[in-house]
């Protein structure tokens, strides 16, 4: 099949059609079922009317956009399997419209389709997260073999997805929110061994969601009619942690006027949760390491031995390694509590779950506050996909209650979010946001820095990088050459 080519006396419409054996004046009876649905956003209608003659014939079902606005309008309101988008728009620039999608829809596959189809703009496009890129004119064959093979793939991933929200949905993790690949992995370890016996140690930054994991846990496990009881070592002073887990007999020191039940036996045959367990003493650490060793125990002041069946699920936001190697955590109690470790993503590690939890925080905290659904501009929601969220979920969270509870309409625009999410104070330095620079130029500027920062951390060693950025090597060095990152070998020594 040769390129498409117009006449004076042919529309660009008609030739495309006849290009490709297609009889405008006579089309299938019984069209085919949707072989998929297709957003085409152009602003030419003989290019819209063109695009949509030649799928439809080929069993799709095709939406035309004008306007990248009205496109992204039709994005908002349905799901599409692929999107042709034109680099030239009148109202918005093709590429800006593209980092919009990729804001809202970081997995929608998208085909740019351009007169202007240079080297460089095919790097930009994809660069930016483009499919493919199609020049004008183009190639009816090669055209339709590329939005074949888009759509079977966003199918796949789609029905990858699905089985993932299943499995999600099946097990109980309603308050866990997420669709990244970090958290579906999650999702899929937590599966797995919620119905075992076995010790739990997740380890994350604080704000994680480390105690919501524990309870999904349990309440996936045969011991869900029984009690999960957590306990903060961090927030419970050292000398009445011990009775705190233990309990004690009446007299055995000053306050003790009753003996009193500890909470190894209150969560027999349920679920103990060991938040900040890095914090415990050394004495307490070994009276723990007994009951995981021998499921027995004493009271403060007792001589009977009391006989438990508990599940340990510890947690830290502390490298418990790094603190055995320092002689601050006994290495035999962190080998019995590693029996099967789960690590929790931080949230600059899972930036495409940042609208899903928003979406979830401005339902609860209307909710809450009794007030109409609130909702989220475009504009502010920007900043809080690049802040890089040193305090996690928990933090934006905070930031969501706060823009709900000071909110005077149904919208949240950016001067309802904290100084610090803006650039004033973030741990990220403020990005330059001027006249030519897009959302994507601002994040992928954002996730170079990220990623420089973590390999000055590592000595530029690029396995503990991916390591620390739960990642596979390979998927790092991809993102080290996409972003032009050069790697310092001088500083490994």
């Amino acid at each position: 099949m040769s390129d498409v080519t117009t006449s004076e006396a042919t529309t660009p419409a008609v030739a495309m059609s006849e290009a490709a054996g297609v009889s405008r004046k006579n089309p299938p009876e019984s069209p085919p079922p949707s072989a998929g649905r297709i957003l085409i956003i152009d602003d030419e209608a003989e290019i819209r009317e063109s695009l949509e003659t030649l799928l439809q014939l080929e069993g799709y079902t095709v939406v035309a956009a004008g306007s990248g606005g009205e496109g992204l309008a039709q994005i908002g309101q349905r799901a599409f399997d692929v999107v042709l988008l034109d680099l030239a728009l009148p109202d918005k620039n093709g590429m800006d419209v593209l980092s919009e999608i990729r804001l809202l829809h970081p997995q929608q596959a998208v085909i740019m389709i351009t007169a202007y189809g240079t080297v460089e703009n095919a790097v930009r496009a994809m660069q930016s997260g483009a499919t493919n890129f199609i020049q004008k004119p183009w190639d009816n064959e090669k055209l339709l073999a590329d939005v074949r093979a888009a759509v079977a793939r966003q199918k796949a991933e789609e029905e990858n997805i699905q089985l993932k929200r299943a499995l999600k949905q099946r097990y109980n993790f309603e308050n866990i929110v997420g669709k990244s690949e970090p958290m579906l992995k999650i999702f899929d370890l937590v599966a797995q061994v919620a119905p075992s016996r076995s010790t739990v140690l997740l380890q994350g930054e604080s704000g994680t969601g480390k105690e919501l994991i524990a309870k999904a846990i349990h309440l996936n496990s045969t011991r869900r009619d029984r009690p999960f009881v957590p306990v903060n070592s961090g927030s419970t002073p050292p000398d009445l942690l011990e009775s705190t887990l233990f309990g004690h007999v009446k007299g055995a020191f000053t306050s003790a006027v009753a003996s009193k039940k500890g909470l190894f036996e209150v969560a027999d045959r349920g679920t103990l949760f060991l938040d900040e367990i890095g914090t415990m003493s050394m004495d307490t650490q070994s009276k723990i390491l007994r009951v995981l060793q021998d499921r027995k125990f004493m009271h403060l002041g007792g001589v009977q031995e009391i006989q438990v069946d508990v599940r340990i699920i510890a947690a830290t936001n502390v490298d418990l390694r790094q603190m055995v190697r320092e002689g601050r955590f006994r290495e035999d109690l962190f080998y019995r509590l590693n029996v099967i470790s789960i690590d929790l993503p931080a949230l600059r590690q899972r930036r495409e779950d940042i609208p899903l939890l928003v979406q979830h925080f401005l339902q609860k905290y209307s909710e809450e506050n009794e007030r109409p659904r609130r909702r989220i501009t475009t504009e502010a929601l920007r900043p809080l996909v690049t802040y890089s969220w040193p305090g996690n979920v928990r933090e934006l969270e905070n930031a969501i209650e706060r823009a709900v509870v000071l909110s005077s309409d149904s919208d949240i625009g950016i001067d309802l979010l904290p100084d610090h999410i803006l650039g004033q104070g973030g741990s990220i330095p403020a990005l330059d946001a001027s006249a030519g620079a897009t959302l994507f130029s601002i994040m992928e500027d954002c996730e170079r820095r990220i990623i420089i920062d973590m390999l000055e951390k590592c000595g530029w060693n690029q396995t503990e990088a991916a390591e620390r950025f739960h990642v596979p090597l390979s998927t790092l060095n991809q993102k080290i050459k996409r972003l032009a990152i050069e790697i310092k070998k001088k500083n490994r020594e």
